[in-house]
């Protein structure tokens, strides 16, 4: 039974969990990290991390996404972010930088983001980005928003992409334009030969439809990050990742069950910030998860310290704060795997995946999906 508040006459609202609110239980068995797989795979691509890059320039550029892929995870292009509209991203990145340190006018980064996608998307720059990743020999993966998929897909499919990702800051079975006409993920998703992930969502009506698109996977959450994502401020929207996570999981459940046995992946996109977030998020019933924020860190991230996601640049109404990175910066390999001298869980993100799993007793991500939580409060 749903747990139901009343927060005025008549009117009620579901209690809900993010992750801070949940705490993995151990088991009466434990075993070493060593015989513990944390390989996961959609269609028939294989990774031996449950990793997704969140699509956003701060972290992931084409040689970024090439060192994600070699160290096991999934690198994903923005589309339509600064490598499809400036010939010199590392310009931009300056001006990005210079408007940061302008604390007279906080607003000034957002109006520099701005400005830069105001620039138009460029066919030829976009293929050059996606075949620097498709020469590296690594899975190839971009990002569009609902309003361009049609437009830019055959391209990117044409350039080699491998695994399409759909997602905005809210996404639906069906997204209407005005004065277009409206995108119609199934019959969309239907058309292509590639695996598609699409999201964000955080409930369990709207991950079962996206799963009734034929999406390979869906995308819970809208990358929100401790000090970086206001949707909530600006939309009122908000969503607790522990609670969405389970809601997604048990719609998976439902669907597999519907179909007979399509399994579709659940990648969990926001709230996490440190490594016990990501194994409470595969505890939760997600099979990867999608960092943006915590590989700000990184020394290769493009964003020389700075974060924002997509969301930061919307013409009329940005989501996204641009938020200074740690005053510190590892390379990625160091930051994913360790070692480590931090004692606070933002570096060695999945080798403390590894000993989460091991020290509850579960040797790959599927076991771990049933360990026991408990909530704090």
């Amino acid at each position: 039974m749903r747990d139901l508040v009343e927060i005025g006459m008549g009117r009620t609202a579901r209690r809900a969990y993010d992750l801070d609110d949940v705490e993995i239980v151990p088991s009466r068995r434990t075993r070493s990290s060593s015989v513990v797989s944390t390989a996961w795979q959609i269609d028939a691509y294989r990774f031996e991390l449950p990793l997704v890059t969140h699509p956003t320039d701060a972290i992931v550029s084409p040689g970024t996404a090439v060192a994600v892929g070699e160290l096991g995870g999934l690198g994903v292009l923005n589309a339509e972010g600064l490598w499809a509209r400036h010939p010199n991203v590392e310009d931009a990145i300056f001006r990005l930088v210079r408007a940061a340190e302008d604390t007279e006018d906080p607003t000034a980064i957002v109006r520099e983001l701005q400005e830069l996608h105001s620039a138009p998307i460029r066919l030829d720059l976009l293929t050059e980005a996606i075949k620097t990743v498709r020469e590296s020999g690594v899975t190839v993966a971009a990002r569009v928003s609902p309003q361009h998929a049609a437009e830019l897909t055959p391209d990117l499919l044409a350039a080699g992409v491998e695994i399409l990702v759909v997602q905005g800051t809210i996404i639906s079975a069906e997204h209407v334009q005005r004065d277009a006409e409206p995108l119609d993920l199934k019959d969309f998703i239907g058309r292509l030969d590639v695996p598609v992930i699409a999201g964000g969502v955080s409930d369990y009506r709207t991950a079962m439809h996206l799963m009734r698109t034929g999406a390979a996977g869906v995308i819970v959450g809208h990358g929100s990050s401790r000090g970086v994502t206001s949707t909530d401020s600006v939309l009122g929207i908000g969503t607790p990742m522990a609670t969405a996570i389970v809601d997604a999981a048990a719609a998976r459940r439902d669907y597999l069950d519907e179909t007979g046995g399509r399994y579709v992946h659940v990648l969990a996109d926001g709230g996490m910030s440190v490594s016990g977030d990501i194994a409470k998020a595969i505890a939760c019933g997600a099979d990867a998860v999608m960092l943006g924020a915590p590989l700000a860190a990184a020394s290769e991230a493009p964003g020389q310290g700075l974060y924002w996601t997509s969301a930061a640049a919307h013409p009329s109404l940005p989501r996204s704060r641009v938020a200074l990175g740690p005053d510190y910066a590892v390379d990625l390999k160091t930051l994913l795997f360790g070692p480590s001298s931090d004692a606070e869980g933002v570096v060695n993100l999945f080798g403390a995946l590894r000993r989460a799993m091991a020290k509850t007793g579960y040797s790959d991500l599927k076991e771990f999906q049933r360990v026991g939580l408990t909530v704090r409060r």
